[in-house]
């Protein structure tokens, strides 16, 4: 056998186990993706699935939530980004006594005395997420200054621009004790935390949990903002990420400013989506946990479902949840009544109406028939437009955050099942 002839056998030897060593490793990535999206795959450390995917966290039981509104005071005051739009508000109880735990991810509920400009007050009730990881001394928001909109002459948010400019240190707010269901799992599944804007606040409650209560599980955070300015906490972000091998921050600017680079001052040119999430993910059974604008939120929960992530994966809390839509319509219960035979009767006002589908909720009916209804966050989540149901049924697109009492419903959020009468 000549030299030729062997380099030859041997360079054929070589070609024979790279094709094998490629087509084995294409098939073990062909069954993790199926088991992917069967929600099926297990982790390294071989611990079944139904034992790691144990559900959502329990409420703890030492300290019991409260009824009602609590009185709170504001200890701490803090601006938390360059464009001073962002802050922060530390809350202690004024009783002095131990706060309940809650669920990184929930909301406080407030009772505002908001000004009317004429030296009057009216009452509203806004909801505001929690953005820091359960203490048992304080409470944390951090509240967004929304301005008038530009070309049009709308007002600019009220209950934003009264925490900024009228509420300080020292004064008392009542506060309604945390709920909501969105809120991270603890589970050991890595997860992926993706806020939008403003959106940040509860993944940053959920990220201060994880990485103390969890520190070896995977975490990626992408944020997504026009530019550096907007970016709230951004040195507290770049300290987890320095001290955290396992976290991984990913800044996402949109329109950067032209001193601002990417690669120094950010991590990506343009906004969070799809694309960018399967060039950098690996491919593992994350939880992804999104909150921010609706147009991101469309875009992102619909394209991971396309992507084949099981929709049980998928969680998110949005500006006004009902807006969102997702590839597979939700199944409303089954009703003998055809949308043209349903009556919607409002007791106090003694309206007898034929409902109409195209309306929206049942508040949007009301208001277009003339009918002034208490509302807040429009959204399920603060509980102004709880109303007593006299008789019928209702029907929710999705579970609101806030848990009406028996025998009421929210009605920003539902849609009557049958002809039904409503103490409104």
């Amino acid at each position: 056998m000549t030299s030729l002839s062997l380099l030859l056998w041997i360079t054929l030897g070589i070609a024979l186990q790279l094709a094998l060593w490629l087509g084995v490793s294409f098939w073990r990535h062909w069954l993790e993706y199926q088991a992917l999206r069967s929600g099926l795959i297990a982790p390294e450390s071989g611990v079944p699935p139904l034992a790691r995917l144990s559900g959502p966290l329990s409420e703890p039981a030492t300290v019991p939530a409260w009824s009602g509104f609590r009185p709170f005071r504001v200890a701490r005051k803090v601006v938390e980004d360059d464009a001073r739009s962002i802050c922060s508000f530390y809350l202690v109880p004024e009783d002095g006594q131990a706060l309940p735990d809650f669920l990184p991810g929930q909301f406080l509920t407030f009772k505002l005395d908001v000004s009317l400009g004429n030296g009057a007050t009216e009452q509203i009730l806004r909801c505001y997420s929690l953005s820091d990881a359960p203490r048992p001394d304080y409470y944390r928001v951090s509240i967004k200054r929304v301005p008038a909109p530009a070309g049009c002459d709308l007002p600019p948010g009220r209950s934003s621009n009264h925490f900024h400019d009228l509420v300080a240190v020292g004064s008392t707010l009542q506060v309604r004790a945390p709920g909501g269901h969105f809120h991270i799992d603890r589970s050991d599944a890595p997860v992926v935390l993706i806020g939008g804007g403003i959106g940040i606040t509860p993944m940053l409650s959920m990220l201060n949990w994880c990485l103390n209560e969890q520190p070896g599980r995977e975490v990626w955070l992408y944020y997504g903002v026009r530019h550096g300015g907007e970016m709230a906490m951004r040195p507290h972000l770049d300290a987890l990420a320095a001290a955290h091998s396992n976290f991984h921050l990913r800044i996402c600017c949109s329109d950067p400013q032209p001193e601002e680079s990417e690669g120094r001052d950010f991590h990506h040119r343009g906004r969070v989506d799809l694309p960018l999430l399967r060039m950098q993910l690996p491919l593992k059974p994350y939880e992804f946990y999104i909150c921010g604008p609706t147009p991101m939120m469309e875009s992102l929960v619909m394209g991971l479902e396309e992507w084949g992530v099981p929709e049980r994966r998928i969680h998110f809390e949005a500006f006004g949840p009902a807006s969102i839509k997702r590839r597979r319509a939700v199944e409303l219960p089954p009703s003998d009544a055809t949308a043209s035979d349903i009556l919607v009767t409002f007791a106090k006002s003694g309206k007898q109406l034929p409902w109409q589908p195209t309306a929206g909720s049942l508040l949007e009916f009301a208001e277009a028939n003339g009918l002034a209804v208490d509302s807040g966050c429009r959204a399920g989540g603060c509980g102004t437009c709880q109303t007593t149901i006299k008789s019928g049924e209702v029907a929710y697109i999705q579970p609101p955050d806030y848990d009406p009492e028996p025998g009421s419903c929210l009605l920003c959020v539902c849609t009557p099942r049958t002809s039904v009468t409503l103490e409104a």
